[in-house]
């Protein structure tokens, strides 16, 4: 999901505490909770009203009624863009410290949020490469908090991570945008089975426990990331093997 971003067509109504605009999303999201920057001045996005009812969000192309909290709401012109940031308005380096003392996840407010922001940020062609990047490490710490915080199963939460780590790596090369090897080792870790025992199940997955099927499928999800870092290892590597037998075997999985 790409950064939100609100542009005013007319304040309705404004006082020391907020006030009510209306505005069109021109990109991204827009969800209530979000808090979105004005200058150096930050916005929360308290209620959202189309068609005479409240709702939780609206996306790009829709107009909508928003209640806006802080006082800057009285000083907004129209044609003025607003953009959402990080959860509680942290800048990037504050939210990278943060990051950084491994707070507990009691003291996460938006998980799923913070996650959808960072993969964003990072996906964003607009900003400096350097900027992506450390971004992208965000997103990467955010998708394992997510994945802690929902309790999602192990497979699923490391084709998530993996697809983030992989874009880094293919937007960015080897290095600054990560480690191949290590993305490998860490799926590769994960899956329970080996190639030729999966292959011999897919043979008649049909017929197996949905569980069963489900399991083949989330193993099947991580096998685009071990192929996508499959050139980058070095020729000796006994990874490549490995990759490359489950290459092999992953048209015939369900």
């Amino acid at each position: 999901m790409s950064i939100a971003e609100l542009q005013v067509y007319s304040v309705e109504e404004a006082d020391v505490s907020g006030g009510v605009c209306v505005v069109r999303c021109i990109g991204g999201v827009a969800r209530a909770g979000q808090v979105y920057a004005a200058g150096e001045s930050r916005l929360v996005l308290r209620r959202i009203e189309r068609h005479g009812r409240t709702v939780g969000f609206f996306d790009a192309g829709h107009v909508a009624k928003v209640h806006l909290t802080g006082a800057v709401v009285a000083l907004l012109t129209r044609g003025q863009v607003l953009t959402s940031v990080p959860p509680d308005g942290h800048a990037l380096e504050e939210l990278e410290a943060w990051l950084a003392t491994g707070p507990p996840l009691d003291d996460d407010p938006r998980p799923l949020e913070l996650h959808a922001l960072a993969v964003g940020r990072a996906r964003a062609d607009r900003l400096p490469d350097g900027v992506r990047l450390r971004w992208g490490r965000v997103a990467v710490a955010a998708t394992r908090r997510k994945a802690a915080w929902t309790g999602e199963d192990a497979l699923v939460a490391a084709a998530e991570e993996a697809a983030v780590r992989g874009y880094l790596i293919q937007q960015f090369g080897p290095g600054p945008g990560g480690d191949p090897a290590a993305l490998c080792r860490d799926l590769l870790a994960l899956i329970d089975m080996t190639p030729g025992a999966a292959a011999r199940e897919a043979l008649s997955w049909r017929d197996l426990p949905k569980a069963r099927i489900l399991h083949l499928r989330r193993i099947k999800n991580l096998l685009p990331w071990l192929a996508l870092a499959r050139p980058h290892l070095a020729a000796e590597d006994p990874l490549g093997a490995a990759v490359d037998a489950w290459s092999a075997v992953r048209p015939r999985l369900p």
